[in-house]
This record gives structure tokens, sequence and C-alpha cells, in this order.
């Protein structure tokens, strides 16, 4: 009979066997969503709706399995399942709401995100909050590991800085329309004067503080994928800001790793 481990097991060698073809394609094919928006990729909605909905599965889903794991009422299950949480929390809801909030009233309705895209990263989440959620609340060893607490504390250090980086690149980018005119400017202050995309370094930091915490397959299958996700955004990001403004761009700035990349 087909069981819960097996489920979970098959999940979780998909999500290790689709990282390999994602980085790759994603080398020679940018997503068509926000400054690399193009037609052709039928029918779009709004960047905000399509926010909330392809991320919202980690969220309600997370939420239902939880309850059904053997670690459901562990207090380090919860504590453990939390930072998760948050951060699909703002994903989910508040960053749509704030995106919607600061679209200037003539664009609100402006399609612009591709529904296949959205479908695509609606399966990917609903496969990742399935791993991470089944992870914590089932299968993983919480008191039996007496690293737990140490590990905790380092990971959520890390996760917390990349939390604020990400939040704050993002403030920052939502900012340049406050500012009217039209079109893209130049981000400037913080991180961005050492990348172009740190609001993509942050969303890293989070997931491998994620991948310490949890001390599992799940967790660092996880941080993988987001660096075959955002790394080659990150350069094609780069790369546009570059032939967007040519001389005017600060040419010292790397895509996504500080000094490195």
């Amino acid at each position: 009979m087909f069981s819960d481990e097996d489920l979970f097991h098959y999940s979780l060698l998909s999500l290790y066997l689709i990282t390999p073809p994602t980085i790759f394609s994603l080398l020679f094919l940018t997503a068509p969503y926000g400054k690399h928006h193009r037609p052709g990729w039928g029918p779009t909605i709004s960047p905000p709706l399509a926010w909330c909905l392809m991320e919202s599965p980690t969220i309600w889903l997370t939420l239902l399995l939880f309850p059904h794991g053997r670690n459901s009422s562990n207090p380090r299950a919860a504590v453990l399942i939390s930072p998760f949480l948050l951060h699909y929390l703002h994903r989910s809801f508040i960053y749509p709401l704030r995106l919607f909030l600061r679209t200037p009233t003539n664009q609100i309705k402006k399609p612009g995100f591709p529904v296949s895209i959205a479908l695509l990263a609606f399966g990917f989440n609903l496969l990742n909050a399935y791993l991470q959620g089944r992870w914590v609340s089932e299968y993983a060893d919480l008191d039996g590991d007496g690293w737990f607490w140490w590990r905790m504390a380092a990971g959520a250090v890390v996760f917390g800085g990349g939390a604020v980086a990400n939040v704050w690149s993002d403030s920052v980018l939502m900012g340049l329309k406050d500012g009217g005119g039209g079109g893209y400017k130049i981000p400037k202050g913080g991180l961005f004067e050492f990348v172009s995309c740190p609001n993509y370094f942050g969303e890293i930091m989070e997931w491998l503080g994620w991948a310490l915490m949890t001390w599992s397959w799940a967790g660092l299958g996880f941080f993988m994928y987001t660096c075959a996700n955002l790394v080659p955004r990150a350069v094609a990001n780069h790369k546009w800001y570059l032939e967007k403004f040519g001389e005017d761009y600060p040419k010292t700035r790397k895509s996504v790793i500080p000094f490195l990349y």
C-alpha cells in the first residue's frame, strides 16, 4: 500500500530532480514577469493577485497538514514552523497588499503576470508546503535532537537577517514607483550598493537559515531550489539594468552575492 511516508520520499526526490532542469532552463529563458514581461505566454492577471494566489498553498496546506503529524503538539515543532509561516504570511498577503496599494491608479487593472507562470509556482508551492510541513510535523526527531536549540538559534539569525534584507529591498523597489514620472529607476542605498538584487539575496539567506534550523534533506532541497530559481533571475536583472542605464549604472555592483557574484 502506498503510504504517506512513500509520498514524502517521492516528493522529496521530485524536489531534487526538478532543481537541475530549473537552473538550466532559467539560464537561457527568463520568466516573463516584472521587468522581463513580454507577450506570448497566454492570459495574464494583475501581479498582486498572482502573488496572493500562487504563494497561498504554503499557508493553507501547511496549516491543514500540521495538526495530523505526531509532532503537532510538540512546542519545538511550533517554534520551528513559525519562520516558514511568517515568511509566507508576508509573501502571500502582506506583500501583495502593499504592491496593490502602491501601484499607481492608472495601472491597478493593468495585467502583466502570466497565468501559466503563476500555475507553475502554485504547483511548486503545493509540493514544498507538503514537504516542509510534513517534515516538521511528522518526520523530524525533535525530542531526540540535542542540538535543536543551537541550530534553531543560529538558523534564526541567518533567516532573520535575510528577511530584513528581503522586505527592506522590496520596500525600496516599491518606493521607486512613488516618485512619479513612470518607468524604471536605479535603486540605491543599503545592499543595493553591493548587488542589483538584494531582495533575492535576502530570500536565499532566509532559506539557508531554514535549512540550518530544520537540518533536513527537505530544508536543504528547498534552499538549493531557491538558488536555482533566483540566481539566474538575478543575473538577468543585473544584465537588464546594465543595458537599460548604461554608463549610469554602478559597475561595481554584483548580481546577487555581495563582492562575489
